[in-house]
């Protein structure tokens, strides 16, 4: 083969989302014929709802299958924009700063890049550990990724106090992730109140909240940092269709703020055109339809909540919080990874996978692990009872077997 021209150092050294990377390994070992139980992806397992896919159906009966303006169709803008407000106790969220991309990831990036410029040593603080596409879309934008860990006493929100030493003059965006993946914490109230303090000190700070889980949330009603005196114009409010009405492939997604709307519709321009128009259409009946079947998925999630974490903490050398919000555990396996002679998360996660069938993602697939905080495995509870059941058993087996041999 003859050889190609270089790659560039940016796609080189371009991160990736490690729950797909995993999920490759997975299919590979069911394709053999092994029989594995997986908790590696993060989509709820149900179809979308009955209502949603009649308006796709109807749109493409309808011939809608054209472009459309690069910020959405006015009505899913406008019935986003109410949604959007209802849910954060009435923000002033107008049609018009809202746009609609094809799902909330590439807001990430778009937010990075309208608030930074390349090189120029803008800095942007994102959770840690977090979902992987934050720090690997603050390099790839030029920024410098600065990680506010999260810890496991605080029920995975991050020290106020720590925000505010990392807050500098180059800060220039902040990053917020609550209901969390991949720990489920949610930041409570009080939190929020003293990370908009310290804002106040920084004028220059955005900040990106994202909210996809928002109605997944199980400790009272959900709360955006947005809803705070001063903090609506700075705030990026994203949000989106996959997680509440199980539309993962349909890839809708909005984001609302009013300075920031036009920058965003110009880079939908530069990068998709606009989101799927038949995608949009079933997105507005899944906003504006009956939420019988959003609400039936939620307390779906809650029950697998409350089995997979009493089920965990029964696993010996296995501690596991009871997260707050999304569909994801973050137990410490700490203990559990002394007890079978394994290194880290990581080699335990490997041997889980190959010894006893069950796949799991390890914390460093959600960035460098928090020093002093031990060894976490994450579990997405978007399964059925009866996988949770079998695959917590069988992790069971596994660390009960191996501490024989270990000992």
């Amino acid at each position: 083969m003859a050889a190609h021209p270089a790659i560039s150092r940016r796609a080189q050294t371009l991160g990736t989302e490690n729950a797909f990377v995993v999920l490759a390994e997975v299919n590979a070992l069911a394709r053999a014929g092994r029989d594995i139980v997986s908790f590696c992806i993060g989509q709820p397992d149900f179809p979308a709802p009955e209502n949603v896919q009649q308006a796709a159906i109807r749109a493409i009966r309808e011939g809608r299958h054209g472009y459309t303006p690069s910020a959405g169709i006015d009505e899913l803008r406008e019935a986003a924009a109410r949604y959007m407000s209802a849910m954060r106790g009435g923000l002033p969220i107008r049609a018009e700063d809202v746009v609609v991309g094809a799902g909330a990831k590439p807001f990430i990036a778009y937010a990075i890049l309208s608030t930074t410029d390349y090189g120029a040593g803008d800095e942007v603080i994102y959770p840690n550990p977090g979902f992987p596409i934050y720090e690997s879309q603050i390099r790839a934008c030029g920024a410098v990724p600065v990680p506010i860990h999260l810890r496991e006493a605080r029920d995975f929100a991050f020290d106020p106090e720590e925000l505010a030493r990392l807050v500098t003059p180059r800060t220039k965006l902040l990053i917020l992730n609550t209901p969390h993946n991949p720990t489920g914490g949610v930041l409570a109230r009080e939190v929020l109140q003293a990370v908009a303090e310290i804002l106040r000190r920084h004028p220059q700070v955005w900040v990106y909240a994202d909210e996809v889980y928002s109605r997944l949330c199980y400790a009272g009603d959900f709360f955006s940092i947005a809803q705070l005196p001063g903090m609506y114009e700075r705030t990026i409010v994203c949000d989106g269709a996959s997680k509440t009405w199980a539309m993962t492939g349909w890839r809708i997604g909005f984001a609302a703020n009013p300075a920031l709307a036009p920058v965003f519709t110009r880079w939908v321009t530069n990068t998709d055109s606009c989101a799927s128009q038949i995608s949009q259409w079933a997105a507005l009946e899944a906003i504006n339809g009956p939420q019988d079947a959003a609400n039936a998925m939620r307390r779906s999630f809650l029950e697998r909540r409350d089995l997979i974490v009493r089920l965990l903490n029964e696993v010996p050398g296995v501690a596991c919080r009871t997260p707050g919000g999304a569909f994801y555990v973050w137990p410490n396996v700490t203990d559990a990874c002394r007890m079978v002679g394994a290194a880290d998360s990581e080699e335990f996660r490997k041997r889980l996978l190959e010894e006893a069938g069950v796949a799991v993602l390890a914390d460093i697939h959600f960035g460098a692990r928090v020093p002093g905080e031990g060894q976490h495995l994450r579990f997405s509870y978007a399964a059925s009872r009866e996988a949770i059941e079998a695959g917590v058993a069988r992790m069971a087996d596994f660390v009960r077997k191996n501490t024989r041999k270990a000992a």
